[in-house]
């Protein structure tokens, strides 16, 4: 069965071209013969060849291989990914090695030997079809990490003073190779940083990949990282890149770097430092080369107990820390967020609306929006579907009554309390600490961060008193 390739033989000597047609079409699907090198631009414009044999002297009497190496460097020119085999005398090996450091792949002597000359060409091709695939592989990974920067429902809006902040420090430190350590409560666009900073470095044209931490079990933690070998533990029933690697040459950005035990956090560091990354079952550590981007919503208070957080590891990932602020501490962006989703959802539903009343605007600049960006375009995008009119009204948007200072104190809460229940005649402290954590939670629809933090409380506790009392 031939091999489907196309080869194409230029040499000056019509009994060269004519053997290696009638040695090669019994191997190859299609051979194509050229006597005169001047006509090399012209073929190699005309069509692509999997392997070209290039002769070395085309002159009566030229053995000095001033010639090939002409043509080669001429080939290489037109196509840098060509697969060249040179033909020269046994005289001229010295030359043809030469040519080899030029960017020949092999060369064949003449006379040649008939089972030698297809083994080259076999390999060649080969050669030129890994070329080849490697050289798509490259563009598909290309356009995944375009695609991977674009968030075409989502962009990091506003030009409030707070926001100009932001952006000049991404603008500042995305060229660099900086690791970033990105601070935020949910839903203030944590990862929309991240990418933005990905989009302007120097490595756009490579991955950005995104891993959440939070979702990632302490016994999976190595293996998703690291990678593992077949055959580690039970279940590897195959080899598998870890993320570092997977992420070489681009970047690599860690959500909920926060929730990360004290003991893994460790190992992340050791990684970090030496960059090198040994896959669990290996004996050997591989190198990478990514850009380390953090983000966490604990607060930087809570990052800098050591009981909380290595501070070493601190160090290492926050070269350039950005905070990012609550919507309700940027009002000001209200606004142009939600013009920005009504537009983008209306479009996405087919729907005619076109802004929102008054009123409405009012009712959402002054909404504190625990839930912050993410909650005001769910808002939004929930609005658009039921809204049976071209203007959103306050109706729409199915805002519940809340205070709109979300920063009040216990106080409050404590006064709540008291008027839902006779708390003068029960002073069991089980169920005041429960029922005041009912209604904190209430207060705050169930938002972790800021009824923890009105509770003076982590969220580690209070997740593991609403365990306690079966919320």
């Amino acid at each position: 069965m031939k091999i489907d390739a196309r080869i194409l033989i230029i040499d000056d000597d019509p009994d060269i071209l004519l053997s290696g047609k009638l040695l090669l079409e019994c191997y190859f699907s299609s051979i194509t013969l050229c006597e005169r090198p001047e006509s090399i631009p012209q073929l190699l414009s005309e069509k692509k060849f999997d392997v070209i044999m290039l002769d070395m002297n085309f002159s009566p009497g030229e053995s000095s291989g001033r010639q090939g190496y002409f043509w080669l460097e001429k080939i290489l020119l037109i196509d840098p990914q060509a697969v060249v085999i040179m033909i020269t005398a046994h005289g001229c090996i010295d030359v043809a090695v030469d040519t080899m450091k030029m960017g020949a792949t092999d060369f064949i002597a003449k006379p040649w030997h008939n089972e030698k000359v297809i083994a080259t060409l076999s390999s060649a091709t080969q050669l030129n079809k890994a070329r080849m695939e490697a050289k798509e592989l490259r563009t598909t990974n290309k356009f995944l990490a375009q695609a991977s920067t674009k968030q075409l429902n989502q962009q990091l809006l506003g030009n409030s003073p707070a926001m100009n902040k932001v952006h000049s420090l991404i603008e500042r430190c995305a060229p660099t190779d900086a690791n970033v350590l990105i601070l935020g409560e949910n839903g203030t666009g944590k990862e929309l940083v991240a990418r933005e900073v990905h989009a302007q470095s120097l490595r756009c044209d490579h991955v950005f990949m995104s891993v959440d931490l939070g979702a990632i079990s302490e016994s999976l933690f190595e293996s998703e990282l690291f990678g593992h070998k077949k055959g580690a533990f039970t279940g590897a029933n195959e080899n598998r890149i870890g993320r570092l690697q997977a992420a070489d040459g681009g970047t690599l950005f860690l959500d909920e770097i926060g929730n990360i035990p004290l003991h893994l956090q460790a190992k992340l560091l050791t990684v970090l430092e030496q960059r090198l990354v040994t896959p669990i079952g290996a004996n050997s550590p591989q190198p990478f080369n990514v850009r380390v981007i953090a983000a966490t919503n604990v607060s930087r208070q809570d990052l800098s107990l050591e009981t909380k957080f290595r501070q070493d590891l601190l160090f290492r990932l926050n070269t350039v820390e950005i905070s990012l602020p609550a919507i309700r501490e940027r009002k000001a962006d209200i606004e142009m967020i939600s013009t920005y989703y009504i537009d983008f959802y209306s479009k996405k539903y087919g729907k005619v609306i076109k802004t929102m009343t008054n009123d409405a605007l009012i009712s959402v600049v002054n909404y504190p929006w625990p839930g912050n960006v993410r909650a005001l375009r769910h808002a939004i995008e929930r609005a658009v579907i039921l809204s049976e009119n071209q203007q959103l009204s306050p109706v729409d948007f199915q805002l519940n009554a809340l205070p709109t200072q979300i920063n009040t104190n216990l106080a409050m809460t404590s006064e709540l309390y008291a008027q839902n229940t006779d708390s003068e005649n029960d002073l069991n402290l089980e169920r005041m600490e429960k029922n005041i954590i009912a209604v904190a939670l209430k207060k705050h629809q169930y938002n972790i961060s800021h009824t923890a933090k009105e509770l003076g409380l982590t969220r580690t506790t209070l997740y593991r008193r609403m365990e306690k009392y079966g919320y």
